[in-house]
């Protein structure tokens, strides 16, 4: 593969820390770019930037001299935190996603990755735990999450007037729910995978530990590993439509807690909340399109993936208590 110069915006996040590095991995040349520095590990690229997106100039700057551009910054966190800031992720969303197209096509980048999510799904289509697997054109008629998935929707139409008008390659993905190790798993952006494992790690065999809803509402997860390779694979890819990156597997939040128990080695006991935010009753995703363009699709076992995080997670626990002690 020849050597590209890349940019990574959201550098800093989880995803885009997996991303540089694996980019470095293969050779390439890598500005990461993001108004944080990466939380648990220092980040691999061979220039960063610290940088807040919303302001074009900056954008400007970012996309200067490369080839791609990885956009993956975003305001976003879990369930708790994107039904709580609908206008302040809308608003920053927006504006990070609109000038960084606009920054792309002025500077003439070839290509442009967009993260989108599986939050633009129409809501009517999510209201059993036993899901249909959502294909791509299950977006419309439109109902996305409020704030965050009308946010999501809008810059893959964006996309789509970009290479109309302009010519701009541009690729974008629908995450499903990513986790593993270097994720956030506490202060409320964190993701399910990771705030059950960091409960399960604080808990004493036998103790209880707080499910937000019923436990019965029901998700796929995808492997950290796997979403880097589904990355790269779209973006060298022909196609440009809206295209899921997940797995098929639906497992309820009580079977995903039950598995990270076993994982820990303790018997817990599930005290359910249904005052708590749960999003959509169910989803998962429809991956024909995904081994039909790709010739791939995610193989990490939830399994594999869980034990992974769950040891990452259990051991910054252990680390932080140990520096209190020492403090």
């Amino acid at each position: 593969m020849a050597r590209s110069r890349i940019l990574v915006t959201g550098a800093g996040g989880f995803i885009g820390h997996h991303l540089v590095r694996r980019l470095k991995q293969e050779g390439n040349w890598v500005r990461g770019v993001d108004i944080k520095d990466p939380e648990f590990d220092s980040t691999h690229a061979d220039e960063f930037l610290k940088l807040d997106l919303r302001d074009f100039d900056n954008c400007d700057l970012a996309t200067l001299g490369v080839d791609q551009v990885f956009n993956l910054a975003a305001d976003m966190g879990g369930i708790g935190y994107i039904t709580s800031k609908l206008a302040d992720i809308a608003r920053n969303n927006t504006l990070i996603n609109v000038h960084m197209l606009e920054a792309t096509r002025k500077n003439g980048v070839a290509r442009f990755l967009f993260s989108s999510s599986a939050c633009v799904y129409a809501q009517y289509k999510q209201r059993e735990a036993d899901v249909a697997p959502l294909k791509e054109e299950d977006a419309y008629p439109a109902d996305p999450e409020p704030g965050y998935g009308w946010e999501k929707l809008y810059t893959e139409q964006m996309c789509r007037y970009y290479t109309k008008d302009y010519g701009l390659e541009t690729r974008v993905v629908r995450f499903h729910n990513v986790y593993g190790p270097l994720g956030t798993y506490e202060g409320g952006k964190e993701k399910a995978p990771a705030a059950i494992s960091r409960k399960v790690a604080m808990a004493r065999n036998g103790d209880p530990i707080e499910i937000w809803g019923d436990g019965q509402q029901t998700r796929s997860f995808m492997y950290i590993n796997d979403c880097v390779e589904g990355l790269l694979r779209l973006m060298h890819s022909d196609h440009r439509e809206p295209l899921n990156l997940g797995t098929d597997r639906l497992v309820t939040v009580d079977e995903l807690v039950e598995m990270v128990s076993a994982i820990a080695g303790k018997k817990l006991l599930k005290r359910h909340d249904t005052s708590k935010p749960q999003g959509v009753r169910g989803r998962n995703s429809n991956n024909e399109r995904l081994r039909q363009v790709l010739a791939w699709e995610p193989t990490v076992p939830l399994e594999f993936g869980l034990a992974e995080t769950y040891k990452w997670i259990a051991a910054q626990l252990e680390s932080t208590v140990q520096l209190a002690q020492a403090a």
